[in-house]
């Protein structure tokens, strides 16, 4: 996955954790609600500035939204057997 993409979905994941539309992160992080729409579906690459206003609307340290964090394992991957 290119950063890009990381960085959408964890500002996706991290918005909905927190309970916010895209219109309130917008109004929080005071950027444009359209532009809120495409960085999350990875259609903009958002400036610095832009990272940085979104990071404090999420409440989150910009470093946050760059983490590739993996999906989580699915219940046959987790499962163990004895031996």
């Amino acid at each position: 996955m290119d950063a890009l993409q990381v960085f959408a979905g964890n500002m996706r994941r991290l918005r909905t954790e927190a309970g916010l539309t895209q219109e309130a992160l917008a109004d929080r992080s005071g950027v444009d609600f359209a532009s809120v729409g495409r960085i999350e579906r990875a259609e903009r690459d958002p400036g610095v500035r832009t990272v940085a206003r979104l990071a404090a609307g999420l409440g989150v340290e910009p470093v946050q939204l760059f983490v590739d964090v993996p999906a989580s394992p699915s219940k046959a991957d987790s499962t163990t057997k004895d031996a």
